[in-house]
């Protein structure tokens, strides 16, 4: 089983890579490939909104005009077998490099060719705060949504706080491993 995570934050030995390394290396425990995916590392540009309806050919689902790495990380998410998407958390919300790649991955998604590629592919969403850590559960509540938008089967949701960091941890390495034994079809 191939494990795809794609991180909205820039900061490799943040606590998002923390929590989110300890879900891979469940993963990787139980027999499973793994890629990390650290989109502030990539050049990925904010949606234009092409045509005056706030369009463009996205609209006909094929791709995006613009020339940046969204294509690479789009093929990866039809070659995996499990995505987790993590963000640190930001005024209760994603990350910026998240948010702004979601924009552009939901339109595709919406329409034609790509939904029909992610259509059904499990997901988990991971949110990982900082400072007081209240904002957790609205962002992991705005990150599945956006998930499922794209048409992803969400798995399962987890927020994550600076205090409870160390326990949720330990949680997801046994959701890393649960990932290699989860049956494929429903």
């Amino acid at each position: 089983m191939n494990v795809l995570a794609i991180c909205g934050s820039r900061n490799p030995a943040g606590q998002t890579a923390r929590a989110l390394n300890a879900l891979v290396a469940g993963a990787e425990s139980a027999g499973c490939s793994s890629d990390i995916v650290y989109l502030p590392e990539l050049e990925l540009q904010a949606c234009r909104q092409c045509e005056d309806d706030g369009w463009g050919e996205c609209r006909g689902g094929e791709h995006c005009v613009i020339e940046d790495d969204l294509t690479s990380v789009i093929q990866k998410i039809r070659e995996a077998d499990f995505v987790v998407f993590a963000t640190p958390v930001y005024f209760s919300d994603l990350s910026e490099s998240l948010k702004s790649f979601l924009d552009r991955l939901r339109r595709l998604c919406i329409h034609g060719a790509s939904k029909d590629r992610i259509q059904g592919t499990p997901a988990i969403a991971l949110c990982v705060a900082g400072g007081g850590g209240g904002g957790a559960p609205r962002c992991a509540h705005l990150l599945e949504t956006s998930l499922q938008t794209c048409g992803f089967d969400v798995v399962d949701v987890i927020p994550a706080r600076r205090q409870n960091l160390e326990m949720k941890c330990d949680i997801l390495r046994r959701t890393g491993q649960w990932i290699a034994t989860r049956p494929t079809s429903a």
